[in-house]
């Protein structure tokens, strides 16, 4: 059975918010059931603005779930997020969905 815990981010996703947004990945992260093969859904249609920091503490949320054994999906990524994922080609490290479902760098069917 896969567990999911779900985070949503809201606000701004920059350096700005850094060391907040962090603790708020941690203690999700913290929450993981490790025997359950997990994966923490971070939805982002809330997030207004995103920056490379940003960008960095979801590849470390990722890295840190997949120490775990688990998996980090971001799910409904805002415009703001989807550009700067695209802008630095970080589709491939995420399952990651659109507000509109599409899945970055492929054509929506």
């Amino acid at each position: 059975m896969n567990h999911v815990s779900t985070l949503r981010l809201e606000g701004e996703l920059t350096i700005y918010c850094a060391q907040e947004t962090r603790q708020q990945l941690q203690q999700a992260l913290a929450g993981m059931d490790t025997h359950a093969a997990p994966t923490l859904e971070i939805d982002l249609s809330g997030v207004v603005e995103a920056d490379t920091a940003g960008m960095q503490l979801l590849l470390a949320a990722r890295r840190q779930a997949q120490a775990l054994g688990g998996e980090v999906a971001l799910k409904d990524c805002s415009p703001a997020v989807a550009e700067v994922m695209a802008l630095l080609g970080l589709a491939p490290y995420f399952d990651a969905q659109g507000a509109a479902g599409q899945i970055f760098g492929q054509e929506a069917s």
